[in-house]
């Protein structure tokens, strides 16, 4: 079932709801990315503690449901927003549980924060309001970590974790609670459940491997868990439903792997793979967060890197931009180059239109009429889109929203 567009959206008035009980042992702390309350005779377990800003109402949240004392801590990934509470949320002698390659995923995100905070920024600003992103709040002091399964028991509950690599990093792990039959799955299978995974995301971060993320997935199908509690969204319920959309995620996966490596195999070049290969009307999965064409391109450079062997060009640090300006000098200018933009657009080729008006903008920046066909071939693609995925979507709002500013 396809989820809406806005289940990313953290609205205006969650920061005041309690939590919501997902059975009486375990509560959700729902945020940019949900928080979970595992709660034992003993003490309470958390699974990831939210974004700096959401650390108060997480603790008050869950200060409502459950007078036990806190435990442990367990990430389920390295990413901000479920990591960024700890320091807030941490006690003496609470203990704080990632898998082994946590460290690393933290060391990339730490200095590569300006980048990363930019680029996100600029897609989700008006969606994630009131955060500071030049600010770094204090590292989580992780005190156990693992490199393939880890065990404990509290309370008389056993607590079971696995690493799933192929999830948003490579810290990504599973938290097992065997005598429920319930699985958190964090980011594994991305934000939307059931969605074509996010091997790229466009707001950046490494890419994740697709092999890697089949075998995280089978894992998982292994363990046969009856609720299935995901990093956003509702927990899935029933042993077959769980089974029959982990195997459709892993299918579809695959099925986009071997496509890619076939046309690889073939001479096929990676911008014919990603307007050639879709999935089966069986494997057909939403497209919410990961889209088809992306993740033929992420399969492609996994396996090869960036040479694609299309020209000695690519071997070398000047861009083809370097000679826009003599390409302009011998069409006589920017305008030729925008008349046949014009033309393009008109007859339905966005993409062709925005390579030349890419070329008059480097010339003429705020050229009217140039911006114009900009923002017409922006407009026309997030009608095509049909609003599917979300990514696209607020990359195409936001080049929108500017261009209209730019615009009389």
């Amino acid at each position: 079932m396809k989820q809406p567009l806005n289940a990313l959206i953290v609205k205006e008035g969650e920061g005041q709801q309690d939590a919501v009980p997902v059975n009486d042992r375990i509560f959700t702390s729902k945020g940019i990315s949900n928080s979970y309350l595992v709660t034992t005779p003993d003490g309470d377990v958390l699974i990831n503690t939210g974004m700096y800003t959401e650390a108060e109402q997480i603790k008050a949240r869950f200060g409502r449901v459950s007078s036990g004392p806190l435990r442990v801590i367990v990430f389920t990934q390295g990413h901000p927003d479920h990591v960024g509470g700890w320091s807030q949320i941490t006690a003496p002698g609470v203990e704080t549980i990632a898998q082994a390659n946590h460290a690393d995923v933290r060391e990339y995100w730490r200095r590569l924060q300006p980048f990363y905070s930019s680029r996100s920024t600029h897609l989700w600003k008006r969606d994630v309001t009131g955060v500071d992103r030049a600010y770094q709040p204090p590292e989580a002091v992780v005190t156990t970590t693992f490199l393939d399964s880890h065990a404990f028991t509290l309370g008389g509950r056993r607590f079971e974790l696995y690493s799933t690599p192929g999830g948003e990093t490579t810290d990504s792990l599973v938290v097992w609670l065997p005598d429920e039959r319930t699985v958190f799955t964090g980011n594994l299978t991305g934000p939307l459940f059931g969605h074509v995974p996010n091997l790229y995301t466009i707001r950046g971060d490494k890419i994740r491997g697709s092999l890697s993320y089949i075998h995280s997935v089978d894992r998982v199908i292994g363990l046969g868990p009856e609720v299935l509690i995901a990093g956003h969204g509702e927990p899935v319920r029933g042993a077959e439903e769980i089974r029959r959309r982990l195997t459709q995620l892993r299918d579809a996966t695959e099925y986009l792997r071997d496509r890619t490596i076939e046309g690889m195999n073939a001479g096929v070049d990676l911008w014919t793979l990603m307007g050639q290969i879709t999935l089966p009307p069986e494997l057909a999965i939403p497209q919410g967060h990961g889209k088809v064409p992306w993740i033929v391109r992420a399969i492609w450079e996994e396996h090869t890197g960036w040479f694609r062997y299309e020209s000695t060009t690519e071997l070398y640090d000047v861009p083809a931009s370097a000679v826009w300006a003599d390409l302009l000098d011998m069409a006589g200018g920017t305008g030729p180059l925008v008349d046949r933009a014009r033309a393009h657009l008109d007859a339905g080729r966005p993409v062709e239109a925005l390579h030349l008006i890419d070329m008059v903008l480097s010339r003429e920046p705020k050229d009217p009429e140039a911006l114009r066909i900009r923002l017409g071939a922006h407009e026309l693609l997030l009608e095509r889109s049909g609003r599917e995925n979300f990514s696209e979507v607020r990359w195409l709002e936001a080049e929108i929203r500017d261009l209209r500013d730019m615009l009389p």
